[in-house]
């Protein structure tokens, strides 16, 4: 099952889909055909940084009760452009990003949104929940969400992007694991 949202000239859709496991994890590998609207496009070249959110959980199914979650993950990617080095930045957590510099994440520089686009499209071996987490022989269910982070633009911009198609951009996709058995 695969749910698009597209409104406005922001457009999104998975054009791949891979889960694997390997010894220790469980990893995701996926391809989006993304397109960002002018409205999103001239705040980013007017210096306001862009979130983008991977998200992902896995519940294990229980026919008593609503189904387990067992696992959880995020990847939080901060688009910026600098005006004065007329340079793109991509940064990449594992927790929001905030400004003043606390946490972990990685920067790559870039001189085209083209080149950012690039690497914002693809997601690869990405470990979103460890194997002890997964109960072998029991039933999961990978719910996977990507989407534009309204949250972390600065407050005036919030109060005006809410409900505006042109800063709706969000991708859903849910999907079974494989079932395990004990090796």
């Amino acid at each position: 099952m695969c749910v698009v949202s597209a409104w406005a000239q922001n457009q999104v859709a998975i054009a791949s889909f891979q889960t694997e496991r390997d010894e220790d994890a469980y990893q995701l590998s996926a391809q989006f055909d993304i397109e960002l609207s002018i409205t999103v496009q001239e705040a980013l070249l007017k210096g306001i940084p862009v979130h983008f959110v991977f998200d992902a959980k896995v519940y294990r199914d229980r026919w008593y009760w609503s189904d387990k979650l067992v696992a959880t993950s995020q990847r939080h990617i901060r688009v910026s452009y600098q005006p004065l080095t007329r340079r793109w930045r991509m940064q990449v957590a594992a927790q929001p990003i905030v400004q003043n510099g606390l946490g972990v994440s990685l920067m790559q520089t870039y001189d085209t949104l083209e080149e950012v686009m690039v690497n914002l499209r693809r997601l690869t071996r990405w470990r979103f929940a460890d194997a002890a987490q997964i109960d072998v022989g029991a039933g999961h269910r990978l719910e996977f969400n990507f989407y534009l982070d309204l949250s972390q633009l600065p407050r005036p911009l919030q109060m005006g992007a809410a409900g505006q198609p042109d800063w709706e951009l969000t991708v859903s996709k849910s999907t079974r694991l494989p079932s395990e058995t004990s090796r």
